[in-house]
């Protein structure tokens, strides 16, 4: 099945998104949440590696039109990749403000989209789309082998504490990808309808979520999120 992620948006959109990506990083170091930045900006390289490098380079999968594709590409996936990160990295934080990060991440993702749409008609347009039916099958392997790890680690955990909490990374995997695909889709960016919002929440997003609760609990064994050390009694 081939599931075809496309989107149509002005350069406005492009300028909006860069200025809430500084002003949520302007946030996360003023709040000290070094770890998180960090985190989020090595995401978003490591989605431009792979939109970039992988689907647009070597299986040429990404269509990019009225615009650099390098540029471009690297905006796109700074933009996600950092926010997307970032809200995981934070959600897993358990800091007792998610709900705070949440709406702050999805009413920019929002307001930017809302007003490109409203006040973007002279500026130039981009499209973008991206097959996925060469590579989506390596996502659910990727996807199955991490969650068989989470799954292997609580059967053989004995004490309900020290037990994964499954449903917690299942929520943070889904809505994340869901939240920004809801919003692409009601402003009118993504096109397609429902089927990519349905198909890209429950696989994209999701399959990393194991690995990177890994990634996240090795951190903040030895580091706190202003990345001072933690002490050891």
């Amino acid at each position: 099945m081939e599931v075809v992620a496309a989107r149509v948006l002005n350069e406005l959109y492009i300028y909006l998104d860069i200025g809430f990506l500084l002003i949520l990083l302007g946030i996360l170091l003023y709040t000290k949440r070094y770890a998180a930045a960090i985190f989020g900006i090595l995401g978003g390289l490591l989605y431009f590696l792979v939109d970039y490098g992988g689907f647009y380079l070597l299986l040429g999968t990404r269509v990019v039109s009225g615009a650099d594709p390098f540029w471009f590409l690297l905006w796109l996936s700074m933009s996600y990749g950092f926010t997307n990160f970032v809200w995981i990295w934070l959600w897993l934080d358990r800091d007792h403000h998610s709900l705070e990060w949440s709406i702050l991440i999805i009413a920019g993702w929002l307001t930017s989209a809302l007003l490109s749409q409203n006040f973007g008609g002279e500026f130039a347009e981009v499209s973008i789309s991206r097959g996925t039916g060469s590579y989506h099958g390596i996502m659910a392997i990727l996807l199955f082998v991490g969650y068989a790890a989470l799954c292997l680690k609580n059967i053989q955990t004995k004490e309900e504490k020290d037990r994964v909490n499954l449903k917690w990374i299942l929520a943070i995997g889904i809505l994340v990808q869901f939240s920004w695909e809801f919003v692409l889709l009601i402003t009118g960016i993504r096109p397609q309808g429902i089927l990519p919002l349905v198909v890209n929440s429950l696989l994209e997003t999701n399959l990393g979520l194991p690995y990177i609760y890994f990634i996240h609990k090795a951190v903040t064994k030895r580091r706190r999120e202003d990345l001072t050390r933690v002490s050891r009694l």
